[in-house]
């Protein structure tokens, strides 16, 4: 099933009741007096985090949430019925987004986590409501008031703690592959992977992180090219990222120029996602001669002048990727100890 991570939807709350106007009649009892009661209130829209959920797929066929509206007023006092409010399930991480302005509406990251994001219209009062000593027989009545109706744009951001970042072909599926379950689909060309994988790395007895493999970026991804920038912003959940690099230059792609692409991509779209903790995985050592190995991953970390941790694997051959999710499942673990 394609990855659907941003839907525009409509949202109309329902709109309340009117008031009634009635007077009391009844046998023996002249002048009864106004008895209208008030309309119902109209139901809400909101939306509820549901591990449940995983894509935002069914907005693509239902676009419009409609609440109930409430009941009118009836004589005898009788209030109207309240409008049902609806629930409508999403994913875990989806942000709300309104359409028109852009404004952050709220951000859905907890399970059963809910947001009002249409609120119903109040009732109408009924005649009742307006008996005075000087209108003993009013007939004043109010409408309900129209519910809250407004566009909005749900993005969903996976919520992984490991996210892979870098060109096509770098070796992305192919390392998502050798750490977990998931599936993605390999292959010698660019952009083989068209939406976000997920999978769960199991380290030892109850240790465990999710990781994402994102599509490849290429250079102008932060500015709208290219396949990779609509899901720039799912690595922005992330808690660590792996720059992975293919270093046998058999896509006829240099290291150090793939690494910088990157870097300027990921700072272009947000400074705070370049910012966080980045390691640089050196992919397809397999591919260069035992000898020169040491050699060509130092020569690639000085042109770029990497700072940060260094990993040399070979996802295809399983090299080095054990030692890499331990290192991983140390360094999250920190982070959630404080």
């Amino acid at each position: 099933m394609k990855f659907v991570d941003e839907v525009t939807i409509r949202v109309e709350a329902g709109k309340g009741g009117a008031g009634c106007l009635s007077f009391r009649r009844e046998k023996f009892v002249p002048r009864g007096g106004p008895d209208g009661g008030d309309g119902g209130d109209g139901g809400s829209v909101y939306l509820i985090a549901d591990l449940h959920a995983n894509t935002l797929i069914d907005f693509r066929h239902k676009r419009l949430l409609r609440a109930q509206n409430g009941g009118y007023g009836m004589g005898k006092l009788c209030t109207g019925k309240k409008g049902e409010d609806l629930w409508a399930p999403v994913p875990v991480g989806t942000t709300v987004y309104d359409a028109n302005t852009q404004e952050l509406i709220g951000d859905l990251v907890e399970a059963g986590q809910s947001l009002c994001v249409a609120k119903g219209g109040l009732h109408g009062l009924g005649n009742a409501r307006f008996k005075s000593s000087t209108n003993r027989a009013p007939r004043q009545t109010t409408p309900g008031s129209p519910g809250e109706q407004r566009d909005l744009r749900l993005e969903l951001k996976l919520l992984a703690d490991v996210g892979l970042c870098g060109l096509p072909n770098a070796g992305k599926s192919t390392l998502i592959r050798a750490i977990s379950h998931a599936t993605p689909k390999v292959a010698d060309y660019p952009f083989t992977t068209l939406h976000p994988h997920l999978g769960v790395v199991g380290v030892g007895e109850f240790q465990s992180f999710v990781v994402a493999d994102i599509p490849g970026l290429i250079a102008g991804a932060g500015e709208g090219v290219g396949l990779g920038v609509r899901f720039l912003k799912h690595l922005s959940r992330t808690r660590l990222l792996l720059q992975v690099v293919d270093v046998s230059g058999v896509n006829e792609q240099d290291p150090a120029t793939a690494i910088q692409t990157i870097s300027t991509e990921l700072q272009r779209f947000s400074p705070e996602l370049a910012a966080k903790e980045r390691w640089l995985v050196l992919n397809k050592i397999d591919l260069i001669p035992a000898e020169e190995r040491e050699s060509v991953c130092r020569q690639i970390a000085e042109s770029c002048h990497w700072q940060g941790r260094i990993f040399k694997i070979s996802a295809s051959e399983r090299k080095g990727t054990q030692a890499l999710c331990q290192q991983i499942m140390t360094y999250l673990e920190k982070i959630k100890s404080g």
